[in-house]
């Protein structure tokens, strides 16, 4: 009769969960539920326990999923890219004519070449890559730190912001803890985790004529340190106009891939109270993880939970009592808003800790990758004519979220400062992959060449059908699909920089 009553109790109080509108309880309902679990002796229930322990797991599976959402960014692109393109420090997919919808990545840039590869430094030793003169591209660790370079000058950068200064050359990948030889006459990145990210980019003149910039990656090699003779050829799999969701891992399947990563890094990957922390939800290394039925089902609530909180931080303004708006007056941001010259990451590190005070600013962590991936100092440059700007918005003039079904003008006023080209992208609000509009990309930019007006200002459309005339400017939109937009500057010039020039906001017109 006692175990009848306890689970009388236990059910009585897990039905509040459920019930956010009870008198007095309201939004506080689950967790006054959570609260009010019985006790019998001064001792939980069986019930209550079971209730607690189930409880437990899914709250430190939903942190570890926030905590570890670099990983899972990473993890995304590569688990969806190897699936469709295979794997391999031979394979670097290329969108060769240029990424449009049908990939799903975070907030892609459809106005470059892009090429994306995964090696494990771990499973191939010491990696070499040769990279052609005029490379654009950034060498990241599995959590996307920019790699350290040897010297103390230079992270993750390849090309003109990278030791080379564009002229190319031989770049050396090393493991955590390398000890051997290094060869002269290569620049050293020496890496924190055996998982590497290689991102390229190559940048094109004319939108009709890829063909240069294409063949300009195609020229990049990936070979052992100490097999260039026997390595496998290069293989450069055209990725434009395939369907892939690279996509972070949004279901339980995310700590199965966390504990392959675990397996592969151990200590490298993480300090031990992080660690640890998955090591309550099962995932260490050398370990089973073989979650039962029961078990499986909460952490799958609990990666779908968490990817929406993302989304919640992802959308804010304000994070950790930080603005991200670029201009006062203005509803544009960006996380390294209060950049500077001196400080081009504002108040960051590159691995997203606070120099003030030396913690890591998790939510700020949380936001960019909800929003982005990867960041290096190149990208970061505040010297006018390189690096590049980028703002983002989700809302209107009116702080209202821009919604597919509405009518938008986004004024860029005359002079927009870029040395090398801008553009302005659409996403879908749903997962920040390209919006999927029926256009052939996205976006339009200065390459588009979209009509000016008589002073030289630009207006923009968003829409889903385009004004009288303006089919030159306007980027479609689909009703009933939120979605947000990013505007590129690429060289920004001094105009940029100092915040003289500013965008107008996205503003709802009849």
């Amino acid at each position: 009769m006692k175990n009848k009553r306890g689970q009388r109790l236990v059910s009585a109080a897990l039905a509040l969960v459920l019930m956010h509108g009870v008198a007095g309880s309201g939004e506080l309902a689950r967790f006054e539920a959570l609260s009010g679990l019985p006790f019998s002796e001064n001792r939980p229930t069986p019930e209550t326990a079971r209730t607690l322990r189930d409880e437990m797991l899914f709250q430190r599976a939903t942190q570890a999923y926030l905590w570890a959402l670099p990983l899972i960014n990473t993890l995304g692109m590569k688990v969806g890219s190897e699936k469709v393109f295979g794997a391999g420090y031979d394979v670097l997919p290329v969108w060769k004519k240029r990424l449009d919808a049908k990939t799903l990545v975070t907030t892609p840039n459809s106005d470059v070449i892009y090429a994306m590869g995964y090696v494990d430094l771990g499973k191939d030793g010491p990696l070499v890559f040769e990279a052609p003169p005029n490379l654009q591209g950034i060498l990241l660790d599995a959590w996307q730190r920019p790699i350290p370079v040897d010297g103390g000058t230079f992270f993750g950068d390849v090309g003109l912001p990278g030791p080379d200064a564009g002229k190319g050359g031989t770049f050396l990948l090393l493991p955590p803890g390398y000890e051997g030889a290094v060869p002269q006459q290569c620049f050293v990145y020496r890496s924190p985790t055996n998982n590497v990210f290689v991102f390229l980019r190559a940048f094109y003149q004319d939108p009709n004529n890829l063909t240069p910039a294409v063949a300009l990656i195609e020229q990049s090699r990936i070979y052992p340190l100490h097999g260039k003779e026997t390595a496998r050829p290069m293989r450069f799999p055209d990725a434009s106009g395939v369907p892939v969701n690279m996509l972070p891992i949004s279901d339980g399947s995310a700590f199965d891939e966390l504990k392959k990563l675990v397996e592969t890094e151990g200590a490298s990957l993480a300090d031990p109270d992080s660690l640890g922390l998955l090591a309550s939800i099962g995932i260490a290394k050398g370990q089973p993880f073989a979650p039962d039925a029961k078990a499986r089902a909460i952490l799958d609530h609990a990666a779908k939970t968490a990817f929406k909180m993302s989304r919640v931080i992802g959308f804010e303004e304000e994070v950790a009592g930080r603005s991200l708006r670029i201009y006062p007056d203005r509803r544009w941001i960006n996380p390294m808003a209060d950049a500077t010259p001196e400080n081009p990451a504002g108040p960051f590190d590159l691995g997203w800790r606070r120099v003030a005070g030396g913690y890591l600013d998790l939510d700020a962590r949380i936001w960019f990758f909800t929003n982005y991936y990867s960041v290096s100092p190149g990208m970061l440059s505040q010297t006018p004519g390189r690096g590049a700007k980028y703002m983002i918005t989700f809302v209107d003039s009116h702080g209202a979220n821009l919604s597919g079904g509405s009518r938008y003008r986004l004024g860029l006023p005359r002079d927009i400062p870029a040395a090398n080209f801008w553009s302005v992208t659409l996403y879908e609000a749903e997962n920040g992959s390209g919006l999927a509009n029926g256009q052939p990309f996205p976006s339009l930019g200065s390459r588009d060449t979209p009509s000016q007006n008589a002073d030289g200002s630009t207006d923009l459309y968003f829409a889903p059908t385009a004004p009288a005339g303006k089919e030159g400017n306007w980027i479609a939109t689909v009703p009933g699909r939120g979605y947000f937009a990013v505007l590129r500057l690429y060289g920004p010039t001094a105009a940029a920089i100092d915040k003289r020039w500013k965008p107008g906001d996205i503003e709802k017109v009849p």
